[in-house]
Formats: structure tokens, sequence, C-alpha cells
């Protein structure tokens, strides 16, 4: 059974798309927007048919820029709000968003964008040096970017810049001296992972294709060199023939993430599906989820239970909400999908494995 839940994910190599599993930026945008949290404002994604799904629902077809304020709740923006996000909306190169920042990659160079839709004043802008190939790599299309912290301003900021490929890149922002420190990484299975930053650790990880290994960069005590991590997993659920033919046939993708709030790292795995196909772009369906509570020693335990909090997945980046954020909606121990393809939420104790 273990080789088949963790076999490496069937390869899908994407259309050349600067957003991580989707195109640019078209004509529909949505924002995740909330106050409590340290990630102040997500790109969940772009759709790339603009919003025109072929059913007329209130959260999907209209072509104009929404807001999330909950999760089962989609307003219409005011008018500072669409402003803002109309200008979001030109930003061509767009890669992704991390802890309020939206990152734009133009020309070999990679920009920093506040991403506070709310904010009475122009948002702040930060531009990097040009981003160094090194040989046999590639440096235009990116996988996501992570920040160490939601303040590029600050002194030990890092941002993390994961390739399509062997390249992983950091730069510090708000050192003037800071060059590009670039690494060739030599397992195939992290070239399509994203990366992300570890704040109980202080290193940038990336779970290999498959869910068996990770790795950690350090860039203050081994530099280059990753600390690398093998899995092994505990409490496995038991599967019915149809369950596990039905995993068998779905991409899988791995997605860690770090609660803020209790220091626990969880790895969720996603089963997915081609549900339709609308103009000629694929639509993909979450058939199933499972979710590993990860320790030191490299256990991966099987779990049910995440405690008082909710785990957000978005084509951009991974976090935990815990209970007493707004966005929790008084409903914890869910995994909650959020990007152009889905809007729907999982609760964990209710996945069933033997039908």
């Amino acid at each position: 059974m273990s080789l088949l839940l963790y076999q490496p994910s069937k390869l899908c190599i994407p259309k050349p798309v600067l957003v991580r599993s989707s195109p640019h930026l078209s004509n529909s945008l949505s924002s995740l927007t909330f106050q409590t949290h340290p990630h102040s404002c997500v790109l969940i994604c772009a759709d790339p048919c603009g919003g025109n799904r072929g059913k007329a629902t209130t959260r999907r077809s209209r072509g104009f820029l929404q807001t999330l304020r909950s999760f089962e709740e989609w307003e219409e923006m005011n008018e500072n709000d669409r402003k803002v996000c109309t200008e979001l909306l030109k930003e061509m190169g767009t890669i992704g968003s991390s802890r309020g920042w939206l990152p734009t990659l133009k020309d070999g160079v990679l920009r920093l964008r506040e991403m506070n839709i709310n904010h009475e004043t122009d948002p702040k802008r930060i531009l990097l040096p040009p981003l160094v190939t090194l040989p046999h790599c590639q440096t235009k299309y990116i996988t996501n970017v992570a920040m160490s912290s939601s303040s590029p301003e600050e002194e030990d900021c890092v941002v993390a810049v994961k390739f399509l490929g062997p390249q992983l890149s950091f730069y510090r922002p708000a050192r003037s001296n800071s060059e590009w420190i670039n690494i060739r990484i030599t397992d195939p299975c992290f070239f399509s992972s994203p990366v992300m930053f570890s704040k109980k650790d202080d290193m940038f990880r990336i779970a290999g294709s498959g869910g068996h290994l990770i790795g950690s960069w350090n860039l203050h005590k081994h530099s280059k060199n990753p600390k690398l991590q093998s899995l092994r997993f505990q409490n496995l659920p038991e599967l019915s023939k149809t369950k596990r033919d039905l995993l068998d046939s779905c991409y899988t993708s791995e997605h860690l993430v770090e609660s803020e709030t209790t220091s626990e790292t969880f790895m969720v795995n996603l089963y997915k599906k081609t549900a339709k196909i609308i103009n000629a772009i694929p639509r993909m369906k979450t058939e199933a989820i499972m979710v590993f509570k990860l320790d030191e020693e490299g256990n991966a335990v099987y779990t049910q239970g995440i405690g008082d909090q909710s785990i957000y997945l978005t084509n951009c980046e991974a976090f935990c909400v815990p209970l007493s954020s707004p966005l929790c909606l008084r409903q914890p121990n869910y995994v909650k999908i959020a990007d152009v393809d889905e809007g729907r939420y999982f609760k964990l104790t209710k996945q069933k494995w033997t039908c």
C-alpha cells in the first residue's frame, strides 16, 4: 500500500506560465484578505477562463475582481479595492504571493509589490537585481516564491525563489551588499516542488515528489548543502481496492505547512483528477487528501486531527489558520482548498477509506 500511495507523483509538465499551476493573470483574480493572520493578503490564483466557468454561480461566473472575506462568503469589491486589484491585474509575470507580497518576473528581474488591497497609500515596491542563471538551468519559469518574513525590509529577511528544475535561489533585500545565492539541486524529486519557510527551524524546506524526502536549506549553517530527511509513514489507513485504484489514477502533490501558533509541521497530500475541460484547459478536482504530522525524527504520522486550527491550500502558498481567526469560522480540523479550480473544504474526521 505504501508503494502505491507514496510513489513519485506522475510528472505533469505545465504550459510555460509563471503562475504556479495556472496561466498568467487575465480577466479575474481572487484575493484572500484578513487582518489577524501573518498572511495578510493572499493571491489565490488567476483564472485563465476569466471567471466564465460555464455555470452561472455568484462565485465563479462573474468576470470581475472579488475578495474573499471568509471562506464561504464572497463579496464584491468596493471601489477602492477594485482600483488596487485592477493594478494587480496589470502586473504581468505574476508568480503568486508570499506573506502579503506579490512577486512578479519581467525581463529576468524579480519585483516585490505590497498586496494589502485596503492600503490607503501607494503600495511599497522592491526591485531585486537581475537573476543569475546557473549552467544548464533556467530562470524563466518559477514554481513559487517564499519569504522568511512579512517585511522584506527586515535585515534578516530572505527571499527564496524555486525555479522549475534544479535551481533554487536566495536573496536578502535589506542588505545593501547582498547578491543572489544560487543553488543547484541534484535530486530530481525536488525539481517541481514548491519551497516553504519554517519559522521553527529557521530553514527553507522542500518536500520531494512522492513525499518520502524533505530537503532543508539553512543559509547560516550549511550554506548550499541541504539537510536531507527521510520520512517513515505510520498509522496509514486501510484502503479498499476501489480507493487504491482511484488514488493510483490521480496526480499527487505534497504541501508542507507549519502552524505558527503550535509550531507543528504537517504534510498534506492531494490526490487530483481532471474533472472537465473548459476552453482547452483541464480543470482538476481533488478526490482525496491525506494529512501527516511530521516530527524531528522523520516520522510522518497519518492523522485526522490537527487540533483547533485549519489548513489553507492555495496555488501560491499553504498556511494554518487558528480557531481564533475569523477565517476559521469556528470550524477547526478542516483542510480548505481555495484556488481557481476548487473552493471547497475537507473535514478530516469525515474522510472514509473503506468504500
